[in-house]
């Protein structure tokens, strides 16, 4: 991995604490940023560990409101409120030398951390575009930061491309997720997709499913195909620097394919790929240079 940047007390280890939560929590981001340029790497570590940060406040408590006070510490210290509590957070004092150093739009991120207020609740997901909407605050709005620093701070294009990679990777985690989610009380799948087969939120956290379930997540993996074919549809439009945010999105058809195969059971299977298959995905798409 690159040396971290060492221009504050701290800063290194910071970085360096960054790259082990990734290496940890994140594995598909985590080596798609080995296919990255060497002095940019560790700036998307930082990134990505914030992600990670912001999207697990749920299972750190008990209750949303808990939740609600971590993530407004994080919309604080994203506004210049933190005070010194920004430097005793690694993954905070990182983040914020990455977004100098890059000039990252504060409110992108912002807009993250608001998104996950919806992951402390366990409110139905009212429509697809709703839900397109949530992917797009969060995933989409990732990959975008991460392009701006593979680019050095400079816009190298790519939205719609971007747009339509971060949908299609959330959908497929989500996915992929789907029985974790459901016993802990949380519906992903959009109620006007749940409902057109017949299925309601009780069926899916008790484990009942039903005869609909089936046929609803098939519906649901072929919006997670559409967009990545949409993505690939605008490669042309991502730049060679960009292109490495993009990687881990080439790892959706094998996840959507795991789902489809013998043996799938949507509330108890955890789907998986090996780490072998994942890194021959990722060089793949490192060699022709996105997803």
């Amino acid at each position: 991995m690159a040396t971290a940047p060492a221009s504050r007390p701290g800063l290194a280890q910071a970085y360096t604490h960054c790259q082990s939560v990734v290496r940890t929590g994140d594995p598909d981001r985590f080596f798609a940023a080995l296919f990255t340029p060497a002095d940019k790497r560790l700036h998307l570590m930082a990134l990505y560990a914030f992600n990670l940060e912001v999207a697990r406040v749920r299972e750190l408590v008990s209750e949303p409101m808990p939740g609600e006070i971590r993530l407004q510490w994080w919309r604080d210290m994203l506004q210049g409120a933190g005070g010194a509590g920004v430097g005793a957070n690694p993954v905070a004092a990182a983040l914020e030398d990455t977004i100098v150093r890059f000039a990252l739009p504060r409110a992108a991120l912002v807009g993250l951390v608001d998104a996950r207020v919806f992951d402390l609740y366990d409110d139905p997901m009212p429509s697809i575009g709703e839900l397109e909407g949530y992917c797009g605050e969060t995933s989409s709005a990732l990959i975008r930061l991460a392009t701006l620093v593979l680019a050095g701070g400079a816009d190298p294009g790519g939205a719609e491309a971007a747009g339509h990679a971060g949908v299609a990777y959330a959908i497929a985690g989500l996915l992929r997720a789907f029985p974790w989610h459901a016993r802990r009380g949380q519906v992903y799948v959009p109620q006007d997709v749940l409902g057109r087969h017949g299925v309601n939120r009780d069926d899916i956290v008790s484990g009942r499913g039903g005869p609909g379930l089936a046929a609803a997540l098939a519906d649901m993996r072929a919006l997670a195909r559409n967009h990545h074919q949409r993505t690939r549809a605008v490669r042309d439009a991502i730049t060679p620097a960009a292109a490495p945010a993009f990687l881990p999105v080439a790892l959706v058809p094998a996840y959507v394919g795991a789902m489809e195969r013998p043996g799938y059971e949507p509330l108890r299977t955890v789907v998986d790929i090996t780490r072998w298959r994942r890194l021959w995905i990722l060089w793949r798409a490192a060699q022709r240079g996105g997803p």
